[in-house]
This record gives structure tokens, sequence and C-alpha cells, in this order.
């Protein structure tokens, strides 16, 4: 049962999503799906990162918020699956496809004062949303954290169930959280994992390949096989199809592989267009690299080689 419903989820997103920061498709054409999970928990494919829904009687509880334009269409989805108000927002890092639609829910929802909309974020997120490094996010950014936190983990528990957001440092970025629904036994990873496209190590905003590793091994040991290795505790990627801590394993095998080949390269002395000409992703790139990715194997093996001179 498990193998057939996460064959169907991929079916459902397969080809549609592609990994991103990059700018906005023609919204008039984005289809959203709303696909269940685990329990109440569901996800949200669209145009930008994938979100993750959490019902209940309490309200509801979003982890991202994709492109403001879409909103509305989300929210109506939404409201599908509940009429409860939206409580939290959670956003796993700053990249607009991934926050751009902050402010527009806010607006979208009936404001409570007996209990106001919280936004959830690493405050390495505020810092760089209000203070961006480069041209990706405008300043001021909309729909900036309310409620950020700057230690190793947050939890709150919310319709009955224990969640732990957990800060990944310096991984895809410098203020990465990975979300844990402890009871629904979902994890949501926002960009650090990524199936079917290579991570964005946002070198920019504080990324680094060692950080993108351990943040990967993080959520291998908050995951549980299921039967025969299949299933168990389900994954919810920054963009791509549901997974299982299978589909993590051969991820994170992959980075690490990658990154041993390129350090012993630096360490013989290559320089970047040798490395670059050596091809150390060419058994992988059939796998992880498509005609509209964003992350392309150039562009992998230099985030990786900038991040591994580092040191």
């Amino acid at each position: 049962m498990q193998s057939a419903l996460k064959f169907i989820l991929t079916l459902a997103v397969f080809g549609a999503l592609v990994l991103g920061a990059q700018a906005p498709p023609n919204f008039d054409n984005v289809q959203i799906k709303v696909l269940p999970v685990q329990n109440n928990i569901y996800m949200v494919a669209g145009a930008g990162g994938n979100i993750t829904l959490h019902t209940g009687k309490e309200g509801v509880l979003m982890v991202d918020t994709e492109y403001a334009t879409l909103a509305p269409r989300i929210l109506a989805e939404i409201r599908k699956l509940s009429k409860e108000p939206i409580r939290y927002i959670i956003n796993t890092h700053l990249h607009p496809d991934h926050v751009g639609g902050n402010e527009a829910f806010a607006k979208l929802i009936p404001e409570d004062p007996a209990a106001p909309l919280k936004i959830i974020a690493h405050e390495n997120v505020l810092n760089r949303m209000t203070k961006p490094a480069g041209k990706e996010t405008p300043a001021p950014q909309p729909g900036l954290p309310t409620d950020e936190y700057f230690t190793p983990f947050k939890d709150l528990r919310f319709n009955g169930e224990a969640i732990i957001i957990y800060h990944e440092p310096h991984a895809h970025t410098d203020g990465d959280s990975i979300v844990l629904f402890r009871g629904s036994d979902v994890v949501s990873a926002g960009d650090i994992f990524t199936p079917g496209a290579y991570p964005f190590i946002d070198l920019e905003r504080g990324g680094s390949v060692e950080g993108e590793i351990a943040a990967l091994n993080h959520i291998l040991a908050l995951t549980v096989p299921g039967h025969t290795q299949d299933g168990g505790t389900y994954v919810i990627p920054g963009h791509g199809r549901i997974s299982d801590e299978a589909d993590v394993v051969e991820y994170r095998d992959m980075v690490v592989i990658i990154r041993d080949r390129v350090r012993d390269m630096i360490k013989k002395g290559m320089t970047f267009e040798q490395v670059k000409a050596a091809r150390p992703t060419r058994d992988y790139d059939t796998e992880y690299v498509s005609r509209d990715s964003f992350v392309t194997a150039d562009r992998f093996v230099e985030s990786m080689y900038k991040s591994l001179a580092r040191k």
C-alpha cells in the first residue's frame, strides 16, 4: 500500500516541479496540486517551493508560501481541507519562491487579536530579508517573520501534535529550517533536499557543502523506514516528489561522493576549470539535471569547489 501511494504521488508531480529561486513562471498555466502525505499533513505543489499543510481543530499551519500571485488559489485549496484560520507560517529559508506569499496570506487571513498569525523563521532569514546580499530579494521584503528564533531548535504544540523546527547551519543557506511533525511522522525539508535536482548551495547567503551534508544526515537521523525500507517517515522536499528515507540516503550519498571527488581534485592542485572539465558529476547528471534545471552540473560543481576551497 505504501509503495502504491508513493508511486501515485510521484506521478502526480513528475516533470511539473523544478528547483528554484529562479524567475517566476507564467502563473496562468500553473496547476495547484494538493497531495495527502500522512495523517493530517498535505503537500501543495504549484510554481514555487512545495508547501506543507498541517490541519486540525486549532487551525492550519503552513510551511512556506510560494509566490504572492498564487496565494488566493492556494487558499481556496486550503479551504477545501479546513475552514479553520491559518495560525502559523513557518519559512524554511528566505528565497522568494518560498516566502513570496507571506504578505499575501497575511492580508487574506482575517485579523484575530486573540490569536494573530505568526510567521516563524530563523533569525538569519529575517536579517537577510531586511538586509539582502544580492538582487534576488528586494529590500524591504514584505511578509517578514514575526517570531524568529536563534537557538538550535524551536518547538510548539499545535492541533495536538509536537512540532519541532530545527536550524540547519550553513546548509542550503545560513537560515535553513527543517520541520518535524513528530506524531504524523513527516519531515518538511525545504531546499536542503530536492530529489531529481542538484542542491542549490547558496554561497552568497551562507550555504556550504559540508553544512548541506550535515543537514541531510540530520534528516536521516529523524526518519525511520517502514517495511522493506519503503514508507515509514515521509519527507516533503523543497521541490519534487514526496519521499522517504531511502530517497534521502540516495541523495545524501550523491552529494558526499561528488564532494569527495571535488575535494580530491582540489588537493591535487587542480583549478576550477580543470575540475569542471573532469566532470565529477557525469554519472549523476542524467538523474539530477533536466532541461529546466535551475542548478546545472557546472553550477553545482562551482558551488562545491568554492565552498571547499574556502577552507
